[in-house]
């Protein structure tokens, strides 16, 4: 790729992450480097498995944590946002140093709505990143100036789920 795009894969639906490993998976099929990275995110699930039958899928997260932001007190939230700064330095330096043709950046719009991860990282990243660089987003409720930036924007809605009947996050469907 000559031109690398933004999109966001935004929404209150299921089917986020599921779209930006869908889009992994397409480029690494046609031989292309992807970083998946991932905020807010630390349990094992099945698409990270997979990942492993790929050898140009690369994969960093975050430190496990098991409370959601909103349960969290101010210093919690202090000390993921520092986490989330140094995994977005070890990101900037690895594209620095590697040839990475597609980043995903899963759920940094919902560390950025949450105070851990800062907006102005983000956008000062996506204003300066390579231009041969693929970048998505995604996570609920993008504010108008990432919108501004992206090239493609796509809502997931949510219209029925199983949690709202109390059904639990399924192993290979939701994990």
């Amino acid at each position: 790729m000559t031109m690398g795009l933004l999109h966001i894969y935004c929404g209150d639906g299921k089917g986020k992450t599921t779209a930006c490993i869908g889009l992994s998976v397409r480029a690494a099929g046609r031989g292309f480097k992807v970083l998946f990275v991932q905020f807010l995110k630390n349990r094992l699930t099945g698409e990270l498995q997979s990942f492993e039958l790929f050898n140009n899928i690369e994969v960093m997260r975050g430190k496990e944590t098991r409370k959601f932001t909103f349960q969290m007190t101010e210093d919690e939230k202090q000390k993921v946002l520092a986490e989330h700064k140094e995994l977005f330095e070890q990101v900037i330096t690895k594209i620095s140093n590697e040839k990475i043709d597609l980043l995903i950046l899963d759920e940094v719009i919902g560390a950025c709505n949450t105070g851990v991860f800062p907006y102005s990282s983000l956008v000062d990243f996506l204003q300066n990143k390579p231009p041969e660089l693929e970048v998505v987003l995604s996570g609920r409720n993008p504010p108008p100036e990432l919108i501004a930036l992206a090239d493609y924007v796509s809502e997931v809605k949510m219209i029925k789920h199983p949690l709202k009947r109390g059904i639990p996050a399924r192993d290979g469907i939701e994990r």
